[in-house]
């Protein structure tokens, strides 16, 4: 699957590749927080709100 993200290239898939990422690292750190786990899914998050291709994303 993320060999097919990756080769749509012009076409979004660095974005959609961002924010699948971005979702894994929301929902491990909900899971974490969950789990008793506060400042790693607080952690989490954050890289997770950084690293999506939103307003707040560190690579544009």
């Amino acid at each position: 699957m993320l060999a097919v993200l990756m080769q749509a290239g012009n076409n979004g898939g660095a974005e959609t590749l961002l924010w699948i990422i971005a979702a894994v690292l929301v929902i491990a750190g909900i899971v974490n927080l969950i789990r008793g786990a506060v400042v790693a899914g607080i952690v989490l998050i954050i890289v997770g709100l950084l690293v999506g291709p939103g307003g707040v994303s560190i690579f544009t």
